[in-house]
């Protein structure tokens, strides 16, 4: 063994050293499942990072960052989610229409009485990556403001998320 700056170097003469291969999933063969999810009186951040979790495919084995691993999202109920504190009446959304003086602020209350699919959304899309990636699984995410959904032929399974702590029941 040859030993150069107090460190071991293993001498092959005829081989080389190799490395073993990342394993990479085949886009392919990947499958893509589907989960309903029932947003009844659940906490919208704690909610919105589960989804994206999903959405991401950080919960399967072959995940991988550069591909799109995860699965399909529907959520129901949108409009029953819930905020602590006084989010209801604090938490501002902003949108511009992209004329000079065209910004629109909305209150969290206002805006689920309006569209209260687009909180879930927004909250979802806050935490997915802001490249093509991420509006590619931002389209894997259906949300819906009531109890139906028109995915049924899908055979989504009923996936249930506790966002509410132990011991914080109202």
């Amino acid at each position: 063994m040859l030993v150069v700056n107090n460190s071991p170097i293993p001498q092959f003469p005829n081989q080389q050293l190799t490395m073993n291969k990342t394993y990479l999933p085949n886009s392919n063969t990947q499958e893509h499942d589907w989960y309903v999810v029932d947003a009844t009186d659940q906490r919208l951040g704690r909610l919105a990072s589960e989804i994206a979790i999903i959405l991401r495919g950080k919960n399967k084995p072959q995940y991988t960052p550069h591909m799109d691993t995860g699965d399909f999202v529907i959520v129901v109920n949108a409009e029953k989610i819930t905020v602590t504190g006084k989010k209801r009446t604090q938490k501002v959304y902003h949108r511009h229409s992209g004329r000079p003086g065209g910004m629109k602020t909305e209150t969290f209350a206002k805006l689920q009485q309006r569209l209260p699919e687009r909180i879930l959304e927004h909250a979802v899309k806050g935490m997915l990556p802001k490249n093509s990636l991420g509006r590619q699984l931002f389209t894997k995410l259906k949300v819906y403001a009531g109890p139906t959904h028109p995915h049924e032929s899908q055979k989504p399974q009923e996936l249930k998320i506790q966002t509410i702590p132990a011991g914080a029941e109202n």
